[in-house]
């Protein structure tokens, strides 16, 4: 009996099976994953972020993205694709139609199926990225928000409930509330 082999597809036929795809894949080395589906509060805590964020870029040369838009991760050793929850990135050379590769910040609302990928391989591919100044996790069942800075070795900055989160790669400062306004959380008594 042959063991099956095992095949890799290009970065050229990913892209193109993206956009005919009707679930999203992530990339990695030529192997492709397919993306679940989230829950009510990840996109509510989702669509907060986007729109707190968007308001605060309105007018500089930085855009934000949702999870409709790739990030590329290229090295000599790697190039993968991720769909992160949000990116912001602020440089012109960001031109490329379906996918960009010099994010400023990027957020991950974490889940139970995700947490451990979000917290380990992507963090590790996301860090090869020179143009990436901040990641932020973003707990879905509790009012908690980590960010990590290149500027402070990747050190962790937590926010919980009540407190003030202060994302410094785009120099924003907001409520942790604002991020899970409309999430009810049932006490666990």
């Amino acid at each position: 009996m042959a063991l099956a082999e095992k095949l890799s597809i290009s970065v050229a036929d990913y892209l193109q099976g993206e956009l005919v795809s009707d679930i999203k894949h992530e990339y990695i080395n030529g192997d492709v994953y397919a993306m679940a589906g989230a829950k009510r509060a990840h996109n509510i805590i989702s669509m907060n972020l986007a729109g707190l964020v968007f308001a605060h870029l309105r007018g500089s040369p930085c855009r934000v993205f949702n999870s409709d838009m790739k990030v590329h991760v290229q090295s000599a050793r790697d190039d993968c694709f991720f769909y992160p929850d949000l990116h912001v990135t602020c440089s012109a050379a960001d031109t490329a139609e379906h996918y960009n590769s010099q994010p400023k910040l990027i957020v991950e609302v974490l889940s139970d199926a995700t947490e451990r990928y979000d917290r380990a391989e992507k963090f590790h591919q996301y860090r090869k990225l020179t143009s990436l100044e901040e990641y932020v996790l973003i707990a879905q069942d509790t009012q908690r928000v980590e960010c990590y800075s290149r500027d402070a070795q990747w050190d962790l900055r937590l926010y919980q409930a009540g407190e003030p989160a202060v994302l410094q790669s785009i120099g924003l400062e907001l409520a942790v509330a604002e991020i899970y306004e409309g999430i009810v959380f049932e006490d666990v008594a």
